[in-house]
């Protein structure tokens, strides 16, 4: 080849192929509403795959394991309050006081399944307690997750309702808009 005939050679046709290549490896972002991923879940809990059903297991039994491990923990503190002799009063407010905390936390938790909070709803008052009874929370969690991921039936009604809009949207747009004729004015 000449110098001439190299000089008029498209520069790099493989950069181009490349490029091409690139392109059509990145996934597409499919157009319309994505489902808001889960902890622990992701978006695996719109078409139940990805080891869906074993993580709804693990998460079940690990909670439930955490959640006996805990209140062994509670014991010990109490027998702890037991061999202190800081009286039946002290004593019995604790184990109260735990199971109030307990119960407060397990019906917010479930609740939060269910519903979103409104904005200004009294659950950053709760903080503390539902910390304080993160038994119940934990317990909650286990339960929720014997029937289908927590919070999955809330993110799946937003979803399917967002899809739904969508399609909406989508279905009413028809032609060019620039070619409509303006409206009367009255």
């Amino acid at each position: 080849m000449s110098d001439d005939q190299r000089d008029q050679t498209p520069a790099e046709p493989a950069a181009a192929d490349r490029a091409a290549a690139t392109a059509a490896s990145e996934p597409a972002v499919p157009a319309g509403p994505q489902p808001e991923p889960l902890r622990f879940f992701g978006t695996t809990w719109v078409d139940h795959e990805g080891g869906y059903g074993l993580r709804r297991a693990a998460l079940a039994v690990g909670s439930l394991v955490t959640a006996t491990a805990a209140a062994v923990l509670l014991r010990l503190s109490y027998e702890g309050l037991e061999i202190g002799n800081v009286g039946p009063f002290l004593s019995i407010s604790v184990v109260v006081l735990f199971a109030i905390a307990s119960a407060i936390a397990f019906v917010k938790t479930w609740d939060s399944f269910r519903r979103r909070p409104a904005p200004s709803s009294d659950e950053a008052a709760l903080k503390g307690l539902k910390t304080i009874g993160f038994i119940g929370s934990l317990i909650a969690y286990s339960l929720r997750c014997l029937t289908e991921a927590p919070g999955e039936k809330l993110h799946r009604a937003e979803y399917e309702r967002a899809q739904a809009e969508y399609a909406r949207r989508r279905s009413t747009r028809t032609g060019n808009p620039a070619a409509r004729r303006p409206k009367r004015k009255k």
